[in-house]
């Protein structure tokens, strides 16, 4: 009686249970666990990582140059002092 008064009836019932052993039905037949990567999302993650190793070598790269610049610059300091040195001198 109750059901009626709030316009329920065992046909609206059977019709919720078939829905909602459908809806078990279809997340069932998922497979399960992780969905499969975008082939798109892996190559974009593997150029990002190929990015990072790249700037941190070409990191390297430019201090490497900057120590190398700054000892021809101290190389040719000794160079030009020892030259002065030799040829301006007197024993």
């Amino acid at each position: 009686m109750y059901l009626r008064r709030e316009g329920l009836y065992s046909s609206l019932i059977s019709v919720w249970r078939q829905q909602r052993d459908a809806g078990a039905h279809a997340a069932l037949a998922k497979a399960a666990g992780r969905q499969p990567v975008d082939s798109r999302d892996k190559e974009i993650g593997h150029l990002r990582r190929r990015v990072v190793k790249l700037e941190g070598d070409l990191e390297k790269a430019r201090k490497v140059i900057e120590v190398q610049g700054k000892l021809s610059a101290l190389l040719g300091q000794l160079a030009t002092d020892s030259a002065s040195d030799e040829g301006g001198e007197t024993k």
